[in-house]
């Protein structure tokens, strides 16, 4: 099965193409975003000039932060229902649409801050549009939020098809301003989603072209989207690879790969796409010969062999800075074994597994 009912409108005026649809979803929007990308982009001056231009009135969220948060999605939620929004429009990358995601749910089910993750409670969502500004998480399409516990101290998220955006508008324009660390950690970010639908015991072959055609979309684009940020083509090319992965994980969902790489945002603050590239090398290998054949394929069609992917992925400098602690290893081991991604891993996954894995980072004597 293959199912995304999100509307996706993806062309250089996907905002006006999508007037329609966006319009006829209410009478106020709570514009979700968070403190500069969205302004940036020009993307929330785009959405409230169309909102002004058919009668709609609207009231800016803009307290959504990097990893959003559980208090961040019941704050928004008290916003939407105190200024009597009626949809929401999430702008931005992957953490306004998470919470925006979030939001829409808490809102309408009247749920409970400790009842965030149970999916199971909600029955009703208000209707959202997503605009990603950034090309990597692919949120726009999948039903997947996720938020972090700050009183738990961990990264987690829930899945529910109520979460499925209304409607998807991916502009490539958006994504010009993005930084080029930004470009780097949301395009291999990306690229883990294309990576973990051929990983995931989901996987299903009709999503391979999918799959293998975003991934060399990314082996192309996304070094000259570094070096020259203002290349248009290349920043569609990103945004199109970013959505198949998207579509990717909202049916074969993520693996190890996210797993192993919240604790390290969590504990160190590293971007999320960052702690998913420096372990990619080291899952791949752990991973290759359970799916030898999909891989082998997958770097037949590329042109190239598992050792010059490597190298082109070491070419990208993803590497931490600073050491990780053998204290932090043992510390969260329970918490990445006992991750809902781990029921998709090709094979069970040991804590040795992953105990080698974080000692192939950079650790303290």
């Amino acid at each position: 099965m293959f199912y995304v009912p999100t509307r996706i409108f993806f062309a250089e005026n996907a905002l006006a193409q999508a007037k329609g649809k966006i319009l006829k979803l209410g009478r106020k929007a709570l514009l979700i975003t968070g403190k500069h990308s969205a302004q940036k982009s020009g993307a929330l001056d785009a959405v409230q000039s169309l909102l002004k231009e058919g009668g709609k009135d609207w009231h800016v969220f803009n307290q959504v932060s990097e990893n959003p948060s559980l208090e961040t999605v019941m704050e928004g939620a008290r916003e939407l229902l105190d200024n009597g929004c009626d949809f929401l429009i999430g702008i931005g990358g992957g953490s306004p649409i998470d919470a925006a995601k979030a939001i829409c749910l808490v809102a309408a089910n009247n749920t409970r801050i400790e009842d965030i993750y149970n999916a199971s409670l909600y029955a009703k969502a208000y209707p959202l549009v997503a605009i990603p500004t950034t090309s990597g998480t692919g949120t726009e399409v999948t039903p997947y939020s996720v938020l972090t516990d700050q009183k738990a101290g961990k990264k987690a998220g829930f899945g529910s098809e109520l979460a499925f955006p209304y409607a998807a508008i991916l502009e490539p324009s958006f994504t010009l301003t993005m930084s080029p660390k930004v470009t780097l950690h949301t395009g291999i970010d990306a690229l883990s989603h294309l990576l973990e639908g051929l990983y995931s015991n989901k996987r299903n072959p009709i999503m391979y072209p999918m799959i293998f055609n975003g991934i060399k979309t990314i082996y192309k684009n996304l070094p000259k989207c570094m070096s020259h940020p203002d290349d248009l083509e290349a920043r569609t090319e990103m945004m199109r690879a970013s959505l198949y992965g998207g579509m990717v994980i909202a049916h074969a969902s993520t693996t190890l790969q996210h797993s192993i790489g919240y604790p390290l945002t969590t504990e160190y603050g590293v971007p999320h796409g960052l702690a998913n590239g420096i372990v990619m090398r080291s899952v791949m290998d752990l991973y290759y010969p359970a799916i030898k054949k999909e891989l082998d394929s997958l770097f037949e069609y590329l042109g190239i062999s598992r050792d010059q992917f490597y190298q082109w992925l070491e070419a990208l400098q993803i590497s931490l800075d600073f050491p990780i602690s053998q204290s932090f290893i043992e510390n969260r081991l329970p918490e990445v074994l006992s991750s809902r991604n781990m029921a998709n891993n090709p094979f069970e996954i040991s804590a040795e597994d992953i105990r080698k894995i974080y000692h192939e980072l950079k650790e303290e004597e």
